[in-house]
């Protein structure tokens, strides 16, 4: 207390110009903490991911819950969008175009739906995860691809309520079960890579570019377009064959029906799309760490 009165000017009780001096030059003294973001590729802090897996879950479950809370159908829309789409191309592809199927054209179809349905969804939902989380992100820390993860999983409860489905068509039309079935999980999984890598990319870019979102939809669409559902892809001319081989989902759809039906699978097709998913992730993981760095500025 002594030698704070004595650094005050008696006649005003204000600091003499003595004191602030020796203030000033003592605050020159203390090193200076600049807080920037840092340049380059970063490190994708797997550890801090696996350290916070029950906020991944309790997300996930988050996502489930609210996806069909407070609609008059709940959970049936699960059934719908994959079921909806089906029946159109069934009368259109499989009655009016004939367009040739490996069985009957509803299974057929359904069976291309399926996979596609789930990767669309969770494309699409990992796609404004952030921005919808940004009450959480400027508020609490923890790692941010949490959350486009979390959106993936999620989608993976409506292809579950959608096999429940493709089982009752399957007994419906009398396919009988293969072994092959046991290849779902490995195609869910590659599946589940390959979304998780497209949605995390594009939902960083979502955040500073916020039209991004509305992109989404007719980039999905022409996507499904490209892809094998509505025909098999041996009716593709031989010069256009390179082109749906560079398709990722090509490969998981025709596998699926292969799985489903019993015929041979394509293993080169399905390593391709295995391998196409990983790297994607990859590379969508250091690219959303990079835009991680602005998330704060630009919420």
């Amino acid at each position: 207390m002594a030698d704070a009165a004595a650094r005050l000017d008696p006649s005003t009780g204000s600091r003499s110009p003595r004191a602030e001096s020796k203030g000033e030059q003592s605050r020159a003294d203390r090193p200076l903490l600049v807080l920037a973001a840092s340049k380059g590729w970063v490190s994708l802090d797997l550890t801090g991911v696996w350290e916070h897996r029950e906020l991944l879950f309790f997300l996930t479950w988050r996502d489930v819950k609210l996806r069909y809370k407070q609609t008059a159908l709940g959970v049936l829309w699960a059934i719908i969008q994959p079921t909806a789409p089906m029946l159109i191309f069934a009368l259109v592809f499989g009655r009016l175009v004939d367009v040739p199927a490996d069985g009957p054209y509803p299974l057929f179809a359904f069976a291309g739906l399926l996979p596609w349905t789930y990767f669309a969804n969770a494309v699409n939902n990992s796609t404004t995860s952030v921005v919808s989380s940004a009450n959480l992100i400027t508020k609490v820390y923890f790692p941010r691809m949490i959350i486009p993860g979390a959106a993936t999983l999620a989608a993976l409860m409506d292809f579950v309520i959608g096999l429940g489905v493709l089982a009752l068509l399957m007994v419906w039309y009398g396919v009988h079960w293969h072994v092959t079935l046991l290849l779902f999980p490995l195609l869910v999984a590659i599946t589940t890579v390959l979304a998780l890598g497209v949605g995390m990319f594009f939902a960083g870019l979502t955040v500073q570019y916020r039209d991004v979102r509305h992109a989404m939809p007719f980039l999905l669409q022409f996507w499904m377009f490209a892809s094998p559902i509505i025909f098999p892809s041996r009716i593709v001319p031989e010069r256009w064959q390179w082109a749906l081989a560079l398709n990722p989902m090509a490969g998981i759809i025709e596998n699926f029906r292969a799985a489903l039906f019993g015929r041979p699978i394509d293993w080169s097709a399905l390593g391709f799309s295995a391998a196409t998913a990983v790297a994607v992730l990859i590379y969508a993981a250091f690219s959303f760490r990079r835009f991680e760095r602005k998330f704060a500025d630009l919420m």
